[in-house]
């Protein structure tokens, strides 16, 4: 069972049989299936969710359908927005931790790679990001979570791990995330999950204006329009997999689609 936000949901990772976004959760649970024949998988995660709509809107759902493990990422949408208030989110996750762990669930918690480097205001959206890691540590910690530690991976530095939006993770990006996750639950995964793309050629400082003007052009201003709207990029959208069902195993290499990946939709709506 996973819940979250666009991490989880799978942009910018394009469903190969052209029905949605994949994604690291579907790459997981599809590796999980090969080794248990009865293995089922929902995704209740959706882009553009804030902190309290994932908990207050995903996690009752989750709970009702008593899953074995469950995967909790959220909070990043929240630490990109002025109202930021940590102490709050951090509060509530314990709460939300210590509820999941009762259910008797195991829980996958994320320590979130660094990404403000490629963004504006990265010198406030990083201390932010400290403050959710350092969360899902002790949370862990705390509740006896499971804890996929993908800041301490430098390779998130490089930005063929991302998508042209600077903001979510690339197909590679996200192969690299279901791998480090199949190695905290102790299974193993394609060993090309963990190859590094070859970086970027550097570009020359004029090369590299143009690139952030069109980056502005094409992905911060509707991002703007939409906080100055009150609107969300998952508004009205429903969940890819809103009830546990069976996955069809991966074609090992290629990172096959898990089945039931719906919904693309334009996210500058």
């Amino acid at each position: 069972m996973a819940v979250g936000d666009s991490f989880t949901e799978g942009l910018d990772d394009p469903d190969p049989a052209g029905t949605g976004y994949r994604g690291w959760a579907d790459l997981v649970a599809a590796r999980l299936a090969e080794e248990r024949p009865d293995f089922a998988y929902a995704n209740l995660a959706v882009r553009g969710r804030l902190f309290d709509r994932i908990v207050d809107e995903q996690v009752p759902q989750a709970l009702r359908m008593h899953p074995d493990l469950i995967s909790f990422a959220g909070g990043g949408n929240d630490a990109l927005r002025p109202g930021f208030d940590p102490k709050a989110i951090v509060a509530r996750l314990d709460q939300v931790v210590s509820m999941l762990r009762a259910s008797g669930a195991d829980v996958l918690l994320f320590r979130f790679a660094d990404l403000t480097a490629r963004l504006p205001g990265g010198r406030l959206i990083r201390p932010r990001a400290k403050i959710l890691n350092d969360a899902a540590r002790e949370m862990a910690d705390k509740h006896g979570a499971l804890l996929v530690d993908l800041w301490a991976d430098d390779e998130f530095g490089n930005p063929a791990l991302w998508s042209v939006d600077r903001l979510h993770l690339s197909p590679a990006g996200h192969r690299r995330v279901a791998a480090h996750v199949l190695a905290v639950l102790g299974v193993s995964s394609d060993p090309s999950w963990l190859d590094a793309p070859p970086r970027p050629a550097p570009q020359s400082w004029t090369a590299a204006r143009r690139s952030d003007l069109r980056w502005a052009g094409q992905h911060l201003a509707p991002w703007v329009k939409r906080r100055l709207t009150g609107r969300s990029s998952g508004d009205g959208l429903p969940p890819k997999r809103p009830v546990l069902a069976p996955v069809a195993p991966i074609d090992q290499g290629h990172g096959g689609a898990a089945a039931g990946s719906l919904n693309v939709h334009d996210r500058s709506a």
